[in-house]
């Protein structure tokens, strides 16, 4: 009888010890669910693991914690496929954590690097957060985290994009860190890539060939960086990629600014009908900045015989004239003058060149249309009156004149 009484009681002692590990039973400390392999200890002010946390655990979260180190503390939980360690004091990612695992959340602790052996053998992996962190380097074994599709290394400390990014991922998130350069061929694996967040960081340029291999590329972040817009040897790279890519592009670099490099020669203006006059197209493209701003000449009333006119030989290449046109033409010589022409001067070159005008049917049909400092030249030769010429019973007397006053003089001498 005794026999069988301890017997009991060492079974009811080996069941004590082991009930909260085989029936699941929730730590105090914590909230659980999912027949208690869900286990949320966040905000705890935890330092260790509670008590009583089953092997089999799914879900385990221990962020907002003061968690500093936990290495080789979370191997035994093989079932566990989401853990999240954010809002901790930790300095390194937990070593030797579960292949297992799924989702790894390790935001906002004090990590600064980021070790080859913390992911080398998580084949598992889809999803790595180490944002908000101290990480300067993050070091990734090529043909390792085959599996990963979310990468977040943002808001550290960064000045290279990391290398040896598994070929699979969809989503890189390197925003809010120091980057300034890209060594090549760091994305050319990366052919299922769609989201890549470079915004926030110290780009100047993108190197040549950096974003070619990107076929699947569906958005890209780019603002709020350094570019060297005056740069014509290196950005025309991403300015031409930009234009060229189907992915969205959050933040064009130098959006709104002008391209040294690139052509900014006008396109010449077409000749019209109302410039068919030989001094017109010789002197409109020089004139028309002064025409341009210059008031609209007087309406002219007269007609051109008031003005002062002298044939001039034919042009050497003479332009051909309408029919009509053909028949009323004359040519005018104006001369350049100092004070009419000051404005055409510097154009020219030559203040004493003269100018030929063709008028048709007595006045020129684009009169209003000329130079202003041409026609202030035509309105000064129009207003000034022609010399007289003196009658020739004017110079009679003036002979007459000459006569008696050398009599006079002769007879005050005698």
């Amino acid at each position: 009888m005794e026999y069988q009484i301890l017997n009991t009681s060492t079974c009811l002692l080996v069941l004590l010890v082991f009930i909260p590990t085989g029936l699941g039973i929730c730590p105090s400390n914590c909230k659980c669910s999912g027949n208690d392999r869900n286990v949320d200890c966040s905000g705890r002010n935890l330092t260790v693991l509670p008590q009583g946390l089953q092997d089999n655990l799914t879900y385990l979260n221990l962020s907002f914690n003061q968690f500093i180190d936990l290495d080789h503390q979370l191997t035994r939980f093989t079932n566990l496929r989401t853990l999240d360690i954010s809002n901790n004091w930790l300095k390194n990612v937990p070593a030797h954590l579960p292949k297992s695992l799924w989702e790894l959340y390790a935001t906002n602790n004090n990590i600064k690097v980021l070790q080859k052996l913390d992911t080398a053998y998580q084949w598992n992996l889809r999803v790595l957060d180490v944002s908000r962190n101290m990480v300067e380097r993050a070091v990734l074994i090529n043909n390792t985290l085959s599996s990963l599709k979310f990468l977040n290394l943002s808001s550290n400390k960064l000045w290279t994009v990391p290398t040896n990014m598994p070929y699979n991922i969809e989503t890189v998130d390197l925003s809010n860190n120091f980057l300034s350069q890209i060594l090549p061929g760091t994305l050319v694996r990366l052919q299922h890539l769609t989201s890549l967040y470079l915004h926030n960081n110290k780009f100047s340029y993108i190197p040549d060939k950096a974003f070619d291999q990107l076929s699947q590329l569906q958005v890209i972040t780019l603002y709020n960086n350094p570019w060297s817009c005056s740069d014509n040897q290196n950005i025309p790279y991403v300015l031409q990629w930009v234009q060229g890519t189907a992915a969205r592009v959050v933040g064009t670099p130098c959006a709104g600014q002008p391209w040294p490099w690139a052509s900014t020669v006008p396109a010449l203006a077409q000749p019209t009908a109302l410039d068919s006059s030989p001094m017109i197209k010789g002197t409109k493209a020089a004139d028309r900045e002064a025409s341009a701003a210059a008031p609209e000449p007087t309406k002219v009333t007269k007609t051109h015989k008031q003005w002062k006119a002298k044939p001039v030989p034919p042009l050497a290449t003479p332009s051909h004239p309408g029919p009509q046109e053909a028949a009323a033409t004359r040519t005018i010589l104006v001369q350049d003058s100092t004070e009419g022409n000051a404005s055409l001067a510097p154009a020219t070159g030559s203040s004493t060149t003269p100018m030929t005008l063709s008028i048709t049917s007595g006045m020129p049909t684009n009169y209003s249309k000329m130079p202003h400092s041409t026609t202030a030249t035509l309105r000064k030769e129009e207003a000034t009156p022609s010399a007289r010429v003196p009658s020739r019973a004017s110079r009679w007397q003036q002979g007459l004149l000459c006569l008696a006053l050398l009599h006079a003089l002769a007879l005050a001498m005698d």
